[in-house]
């Protein structure tokens, strides 16, 4: 099995919702940051840039997907609020162990059912109304700059061959567990689970981590100086991040799960190969999201998705209010109660929107930006809707704008439309 240029599909995002500027800005966005585990207080310049890791597409995305990207969709809607220009990246994993594995199993295609499933995803976040990224970038269509990014790293002196295959060497990532912060032990442990390989022989520490795979048969492969094969895991987001965004960017992000070994070891290898710090100046991780009191997981098949929830009909501006409802930094379990509520709260929104006077709306404005702006709480921004919803529903207020202020900030910063 080969790859070829000649099949080459450059990937396309999706289709962008329209923005309603709101009056005046809103303030400075803090997020928790993980490398530091701390608040802080983004800075970017006139552009905000961020980094947030893709799907591996064996299977359409799943709730615990979309919880991830809401959360960064809020990053950039306050980001946009504030005054900023937002250059969003996001890879997709189009060829990897899990994907070529899922597609034997079923007798499919790997390219067939990636592409199949990528388009669910891009349909999911379009319904959803996540702001599509800038570059949506896959790993087939970066085959050769992945390549020249591992020969870089090569030059440096800190990659290794063993049986053909080329790995980096943890003793020379420069500040490496400066992400993560974890011991050694616990290193070992996640690699272990997390798809490395600690206990392969010829490698000089078990930490070591995988770059580029020389080609196996009956698996895709491509020509490139480095030999045929194709890439290791986490070495392609450090380079389509470092191509599209530079060092420094301000944010890079995923699910708590790629904390280590992804985040901390593609941050190494940025590192090494430009020879500067920090990869990212923030570390945003967003926690799992559980069914029947276990991680949402495709190994674990325990799995809700978007797309099943909207064939049965649910509408997408539920789905999106159930997932607003919770904290990004918190776990939490899906249930069918969590989309019962989100059509509930929909209703009365959608309710005191088409009042033709409600309570002013300006107030309103105020403390759900303040709420986003604090570590994307987005509970308290919800919180601070209904307060406004009970009194409008209520017949309190006379101020025939305020309904229009409101639909605009539950659009333009929760991301929730209110039309039917």
């Amino acid at each position: 099995m080969s790859g070829s240029a000649d099949n080459l599909v450059i990937m396309r995002s999706w289709p962008a919702p329209e923005i309603v500027a709101l009056p005046h800005h809103g303030g400075p966005l803090s997020v928790h940051d993980t490398a530091t585990g701390s608040l802080r207080t983004t800075a970017p310049g006139a552009t905000a840039r961020m980094y947030v890791c893709g799907i591996t597409p064996y299977d359409a995305a799943h709730l615990g997907h979309a919880f991830t990207y809401l959360t960064f969709d809020l990053v950039n809607r306050v980001w946009r609020d504030a005054g900023h220009a937002v250059d969003y990246v996001q890879n997709i994993t189009d060829v990897d162990d899990p994907l070529l594995e899922r597609a034997a199993d079923t007798g499919q295609d790997w390219r067939e059912l990636a592409e199949r499933e990528i388009q669910v995803f891009r349909d999911d976040m379009a319904a959803l109304r996540i702001l599509p990224p800038r570059a949506f970038v896959g790993v087939v269509e970066s085959i050769d700059l992945i390549a020249e990014f591992v020969a870089r790293l090569r030059e440096t002196g800190a990659v290794y061959e063993v049986d053909g295959d080329l790995y980096f060497s943890a003793a020379e990532a420069p500040g490496f567990g400066s992400v993560s912060h974890l011991d050694r032990a616990a290193m070992l442990e996640l690699f272990a689970e997390r798809g490395g390989d600690p206990g392969r022989p010829g490698k000089k520490d078990p930490l070591d981590w995988l770059l580029w795979r020389a080609e196996r048969p009956g698996e895709p492969a491509w020509d490139t100086p480095l030999g045929r094969g194709r890439p290791g895991w986490h070495v392609e987001c450090s380079a389509i991040s470092l191509r599209e965004l530079g060092m420094g960017f301000d944010l890079n992000g995923g699910g708590d799960d790629l904390v280590f070994p992804h985040h901390e070891m593609g941050a190494a290898e940025a590192r090494r190969a430009t020879g500067t710090h920090p990869q990212a100046q923030n570390y945003l991780h967003v926690a799992m999201v559980g069914l029947h009191g276990e991680k949402m997981s495709k190994s674990r098949g325990n799995l809700v998705f978007v797309s099943a929830l909207r064939q049965a009909g649910a509408d997408p501006m539920a789905i999106r209010l159930a997932l607003l409802a919770h904290h990004y930094r918190t776990a939490w379990e899906w249930t069918d109660g969590e989309l019962r509520a989100g059509e509930r709260r929909l209703e009365r929104w959608r309710a005191a929107a088409a009042l033709e006077s409600a309570p002013d709306a300006a107030p309103l404005l105020a403390r759900v930006r303040a709420a986003l702006a604090a570590d994307l709480d987005a509970p308290a921004a919800l919180a601070a809707v209904d307060s406004w919803v009970e009194a409008a529903l209520g017949g309190a207020g006379g101020d025939p704008a305020a309904p229009a202020l409101m639909r605009d900030t539950v659009d333009t910063l929760l991301g929730v439309a209110l039309d039917r």
